[in-house]
Parts: C-alpha cells; sequence; structure tokens
C-alpha cells in the first residue's frame, strides 16, 4: 500500500463532506443500507465519531468524556455540525505523532490502528450515505483498496463485533463492491 491511512484520512473526509453537503432537506430521514439508519443517523455517527478523536488523539480515555457525544450531535444543522467536527478532528490528526496509543472502548492503540478503523469507517458509511440519499456512489479507489486491505486483514476481528452484518456472496471483483459486501453491504 502506498498510502497511509493517516494521509487518506482527509481525503475519505473531504468526500464523505461533500455528500453531507448535498444532502437534499428531503433526505435526512430516508434509510440507508447500514441496518435501521437512516441518512441522518449516519451523519450523526460519523459526527460523533470525529467529535471523539481530538479527545482520544490527545490523551483521554472513554471514561474522561463519559456521555458528552451520545444521542443527537447534529442539532438542528445537520451539515454545520459535520463541518466543525470534522475540522478539530483533522487538526488532530495533523499534530498526533502515529505511534501515540489512543485509549479507546476496548484496549490500548497506537494511533495508526485507530486511522485504520475511522478511515474504514468514512470510506463504507460515505457510501451508505450516497445510497440512501441518492447520491454518487463510487468511492475514492485509493480509500477503497486501503479499507480493503485493512477488512480482508481484520476479517475474523470485525466478524466477531456487531459492528456490521455479516458479509454477503457477490460475483464482482471491484475493490468497492468487495469491500461493501465484506462488511455486509449489497452494492
Amino acid at each position: 500500500m502506498s498510502e497511509s491511512a493517516l494521509s487518506l484520512l482527509p481525503v475519505a473526509a473531504e468526500e464523505f463532506g461533500k455528500r453531507v453537503h448535498a444532502v437534499t432537506p428531503d433526505a435526512w430521514d430516508r434509510p440507508t443500507p447500514a441496518s435501521e439508519w437512516t441518512v441522518r443517523d449516519i451523519v450523526n455517527h460519523l459526527v460523533g465519531e470525529h467529535l471523539w478523536a481530538p479527545e482520544l488523539l490527545g490523551g483521554a480515555r472513554v471514561s474522561d468524556v463519559g456521555d458528552r457525544f451520545d444521542g443527537d450531535v447534529l442539532g438542528n444543522d445537520p451539515v454545520r455540525a459535520w463541518d466543525e467536527a470534522i475540522y478539530r478532528s483533522l487538526t488532530a490528526w495533523g499534530t498526533t505523532p502515529p505511534d501515540r496509543v489512543v485509549h479507546l472502548s476496548f484496549g490500548d492503540l497506537p494511533a495508526t490502528e485507530y486511522a485504520e478503523q475511522m478511515l474504514m469507517d468514512l470510506t463504507v458509511h460515505g457510501w451508505d450515505l450516497a445510497r440512501g440519499a441518492g447520491l454518487d456512489e463510487r468511492l475514492n479507489p485509493d480509500a477503497v483498496r486501503h479499507a480493503l486491505a485493512y477488512v480482508e486483514r481484520n476479517a475474523d476481528l470485525l466478524a466477531g463485533t456487531a459492528l456490521f452484518a455479516a458479509p454477503v456472496e457477490i460475483d464482482s471483483e471491484d475493490p468497492q463492491d468487495r469491500l461493501l459486501a465484506l462488511l455486509g453491504r449489497r452494492p
């Protein structure tokens, strides 16, 4: 892999952000391929993750943050909430040493591993958002290839969580289709 998850985070964030900005007023409550999540729920999830990132990258533990980012973090302006959260998140990512230990809910990991997970989420949920809101579903090919390699390396670990649906069978060699299928989506 030529690019790291750290270098691809801004690319995937920009792509996700373009989709957030393109959501029409009538699309926020539409369903998405992410089980029982609407378009608004997907954006809320990603905004929440990126509100957490500066805290965790700064050395905070989950218990230090508590429930501050639970529930609706979008308020009346989901686009603004996204813009503010991703700005703070990318700023923190840009100043974090790759070997910094991040205290996640399931254990301590280097920032590079946390970046892999964040990139995977931005990429896959970017497709969920696009599908739900009726937007262009093609994802950045570099982010897709990187996330696919991560998912393939960690398939057993991911299968043991409730984070994604079970993989679905597909007849496609397209990396985007393969990534989505591995994470329980029907491309």
